[in-house]
């Protein structure tokens, strides 16, 4: 089974696109002799990004310099791809940024955070959903969250609230397309650990534990294919079965009134511990 948005000739718009898992996913949608529209703010890497694309096969590549907080820059954007190809099939929302937070940070490491993480996705799926439904061609919406958007695990607070604002907003979304007029779907994407600059810190080489972006993409065109909307990641260190544990455990922090984050609470260390080594 093949999405069928994933056509010769359709127009992929990609945020986040010059590196990482988006650039990995712009390459497999230009080997599919897609159309790429590549939005990232980081413009030095955007002309080896186009360069990449056609070289690996897409019959035409469009740029932006573009901050996805900004939801006007992106209105006039999706203007001018409309323009351009007549709109967009594919919108992955995948721009992302994480700085690290406490609870105490400053309010610009907390805005600038929710502003890219959360905004960006809700700007993005704002501005290019309704020509995608309105045109009546089949369509994808993907956006990028993350699995501590679902445990929450404890030390990056600012990243985890925008990562569990976007699983919301993407299930809502899925929600009112599948009850609306027109063939487009949503998606949520949940990679697993991917050795990527946003991951990267001080390491110089892939830690034996994670992913690379080719497979994480990989992946994650395989399972859009199968009609997944939760697509979720393994890597080399967590299998689909621990993550199920993971996050069976954090609903049942609400379910059996633990306290939260019991994961990492010392009274409930081993209880965890147990649950998760019980077949």
């Amino acid at each position: 089974m093949t999405h069928p948005a994933l056509a010769e000739g359709n127009v992929a718009t990609v945020t986040g696109g010059a590196s990482g898992i988006g650039l990995a996913s712009a390459v497999r949608f230009a080997r599919l002799g897609m159309k790429v529209v590549v939005i990232d703010n980081r413009s030095d890497l955007l002309n080896d990004a186009a360069e990449r694309l056609l070289e690996g096969g897409a019959p035409d590549v469009m740029t932006a310099s573009t901050d996805v907080s900004d939801r006007a820059a992106l209105e006039k954007l999706e203007r001018e791809i409309a323009d351009r190809f007549g709109g967009t099939d594919v919108l992955m929302n995948n721009a992302g940024i994480q700085p690290g937070s406490s609870i105490w940070s400053d309010d610009e490491t907390w805005h600038r955070i929710l502003d890219v993480n959360l905004w960006g996705i809700v700007n993005g799926s704002r501005a290019f959903g309704p020509r995608m439904i309105a045109r009546g061609n089949p369509g994808a919406i993907v956006n990028t969250g993350s699995k501590q958007g679902i445990t929450t695990p404890p030390g990056d607070p600012a990243y985890n609230v925008a990562k569990a604002g976007v699983k919301a907003f993407t299930e809502a979304l899925q929600h009112d397309l599948r009850n609306g007029p027109g063939q487009v779907t949503a998606h949520l994407l949940i990679p697993g650990f991917v050795y990527t600059d946003l991951t990267r810190r001080d390491r110089t080489e892939k830690p034996a534990g994670a992913w690379t972006p080719d497979q994480t993409a990989d992946f994650f065109l395989d399972r859009l294919n199968a009609g997944d909307f939760y697509i979720l990641c393994p890597d080399n260190d967590v299998s689909r079965a621990l993550d199920e544990k993971r996050m069976a455990w954090a609903m049942g922090d609400i379910i059996e009134n633990r306290p939260p984050l019991s994961r990492w609470h010392p009274e409930y260390g081993d209880d965890f511990k147990a649950y998760v080594e019980k077949g």
